[in-house]
């Protein structure tokens, strides 16, 4: 298990662009990760999807092509020496993505997708289940029971905030300790940042608040910080208003290590 090779007093982080929009950025993006979690000694699992299947609007961004953003991916693993973290969507896509990825995520929105949890399960590779907006902590198990009793154990969980009203999410940090008795929990503080359910049809989000959840996902005992990140958010094709500027991360991260220091010794 990935966690396993956590080092005292570190965690696990999750970093990369909400979609592959290209070699070129995707790799700027891989190289910069590398360089920070080797300088902090952080281990990093990168991620980016494939393919963006859950948009509000028909014209939104979907990808530049499954099978080209998964050899992205593949190539950004070997060539680098980091695993890769993508998510699918249907319980066909399991073992295609299987070939490219080291982990298998499964979105929020398809966290009680039986079918799908049972495909990921087979192929072997750790499953991070990212928690539903709509599920309660407790429910999270059954998510989880289906991918081990189908075998794999690898698991882990992703917070990723709890639908508050119409467009709005918030964390309820009780979860993480019952979050943790299940699987390995991370979590995810920039899609917590979300604005759902915009007039506009885009999705919106609060970036400012991407410390301060990570700062008490911390403090909580957190396993692992999920965070998407660009180098230049504005122009991202997706997702770019609630993730975080890649100028940004290393202070963060130095920031969070000092927190989770402290905590340890307490």
């Amino acid at each position: 298990m990935i966690t396993d090779k956590i080092e005292k007093n570190k965690f696990l982080l999750i970093a990369g662009p909400c979609a592959i929009e290209g070699k070129d950025i995707a790799f700027e993006i891989a190289h910069k990760l590398v360089d920070i979690s080797s300088k902090l000694s952080i281990p990093l699992v990168f991620k980016g999807s494939y393919r963006k299947a859950n948009r509000t609007r028909l014209d939104s961004f979907t990808g530049i092509g499954d099978l080209e953003a998964l050899k992205i991916l593949g190539d950004i693993s070997s060539k680098l020496n980091i695993p890769v973290i993508t998510d699918i969507h249907s319980s066909s896509e399991a073992e295609i993505a299987s070939e490219f990825v080291d982990i298998i995520q499964i979105p929020a929105f398809l966290s009680r997708q039986t079918d799908i949890l049972i495909s990921a399960a087979k192929t072997d590779k750790i499953i991070n289940i990212k928690k539903g907006q709509f599920m309660s902590v407790d429910s999270m198990k059954y998510a989880v029971n289906k991918v081990v009793e189908s075998g794999n154990d690898k698991v882990m969980i992703t917070e990723r905030g709890t639908q508050f009203g119409y467009n709005d999410l918030i964390v309820d940090f009780r979860g993480i300790s019952e979050l943790k008795k299940l699987a390995p929990t991370i979590l995810d503080v920039t899609h917590s940042v979300q604005r759902p359910n915009q007039i506009s049809g885009v999705t919106g989000g609060n970036p400012e608040y991407i410390e301060s959840l990570a700062r008490a996902g911390i403090v909580n005992g957190v396993d692992g910080i999920f965070i998407e990140t660009h180098t230049d958010p504005s122009k991202a094709k997706s997702d770019g208003s609630n993730m975080l500027d890649l100028n940004k991360l290393e202070q963060l991260i130095l920031n969070l290590l000092a927190i989770r220091d402290t905590a340890s010794r307490l």
